[in-house]
């Protein structure tokens, strides 16, 4: 063991019984009393180490706020990859061995409040900085898996995106015009599509005047607004009391004079609460849900909601009269065959489609795609005349079909 070695593990275990709470100047303070004294620099070099150990994510601290990171995965020791917006890319970043990434792990979600160990192996943890990590632990993966989701710590607007290609200049046209027109629609694609971001994007859009009441599972949405109201809901704790659900928010939030309500990524049964949302006599609601296509969605919506143990009928009952508009995200790939090429996957984020929601006299819904992006040029589809309705205010309201 060498001499930071040493110090490292006295301080780990004066921390382990100690109450306050191992901040950055806490750590320097313990090593100064360990180290006695030193000449500064080296005390200083023990410090950092320490610290990168003990406060924080250890060696991941870099990259996770590194500007245009939006993802950081660790597989295992070895093996870290992050994404900085054009797909995944391995790192140099290594830990030293499986103990060191375990450590980390556990520690990270102790100070969140959460449990992970062999009892509870996996674990859902919102950090301190807001960014979100899921950790597995073996047996339920034969290596420790992390995966951090870092968010915007500002929102792009339009012209940036344009900038980026993820949008052409008409599709960022259309997406304006559909808020000007206080449509309700969601935004869907994979994960890492940038379906928050642009969510983002469009609330700041949205008239200074009005006010936007978000509720989300965990904070990501960060538009630049001036008037945003966020509810948070909030896990249990480790003895398995203090959830505050979805459900309980979107009712706190229709108390707080919502302009435009607008519910963060769906990936569950808070499809149900998205759905109560657009439901509620405000125009403009928005949300984000995970989907393959725009005509995916009523599928995806339908198997959410019977999962959650509302019936098909009502499912689509509430996605035709609260949803008009679907905006579709993915990642467009190119270069080699299999999208690998030097350690890196490409994979640039893009609007995909834009579709229409039809209602048909039996009930049930289906979404028509209005535009599609092709080899960069927008190719109208089917239901493109009823977007251009929708925008004028021309639609019918019970947004309705024939087969």
């Amino acid at each position: 063991m060498t001499a930071d070695a040493d110090v490292l593990a006295r301080v780990r275990g004066r921390l382990a019984v100690d109450a306050t709470a191992p901040t950055a100047a806490r750590v320097a303070a313990l090593v100064r009393e360990e180290v006695g004294v030193r000449g500064s620099a080296d005390v200083l070099d023990v410090v950092e180490s320490v610290r990168r150990e003990l406060v924080g994510a250890g060696p991941l601290d870099e990259l996770l706020h590194e500007p245009g990171v939006t993802d950081v995965l660790v597989n295992g020791p070895h093996e870290v990859w992050v994404d900085r917006g054009g797909g995944l890319e391995l790192t140099r970043t290594t830990f030293a061995d499986e103990k060191d990434l375990r450590r980390l792990a556990v520690r990270l979600a102790a100070a969140a409040g959460r449990r992970l160990d062999d009892a509870v192996p996996c674990a859902d943890i919102k950090l301190a900085d807001g960014v979100r990590l899921h950790a597995v632990l073996p047996p339920v993966s034969p290596q420790i898996c992390l995966s951090f989701r870092v968010p915007r710590r500002r929102a792009f607007s339009l012209a940036e995106l344009v900038s980026l290609r993820t949008l052409t200049s008409a599709g960022a046209e259309v997406l304006a015009a559909i808020v000007r027109a206080r449509l309700s629609f969601i935004v869907t694609g994979g994960t890492g599509t940038g379906k928050t971001t642009l969510l983002s994007t469009l609330l700041g859009c949205v008239d200074p005047t009005e006010r936007l009441v978000i509720v989300e599972d965990s904070a990501e949405l960060r538009p630049d607004h001036p008037h945003v109201v966020r509810l948070e809901a909030r896990a249990p704790n480790i003895e398995g009391a203090g959830a505050i659900e979805l459900r309980t928010l979107v009712r706190e939030a229709l108390r707080m004079r919502p302009d435009r309500l607008i519910v963060g990524e769906v990936r569950g049964a808070e499809c149900v609460d998205l759905l109560a949302a657009l439901n509620i006599g405000h125009d403009g609601g928005a949300g984000t849900l995970h989907a393959n296509s725009v005509a995916d969605v009523p599928a995806r919506v339908e198997a959410l909601c019977t999962a959650a143990g509302l019936s098909r009928a009502a499912a689509h009952s509430q996605l035709g009269a609260g949803l008009q508009v679907v905006v579709h995200l993915a990642r467009h790939r190119d270069g080699q065959r299999d999208g690998q090429r030097d350690g890196q996957c490409d994979g640039q984020r893009l609007l995909d489609s834009i579709g229409v929601v039809a209602r048909h006299l039996d009930g049930l819904v289906e979404v028509r795609t209005a535009m599609r992006l092709v080899d960069s040029q927008w190719i109208e589809g089917p239901a493109r005349g009823d977007l251009e309705r929708l925008l004028d205010g021309t639609a019918s309201s019970s947004n309705s079909g024939r087969r």
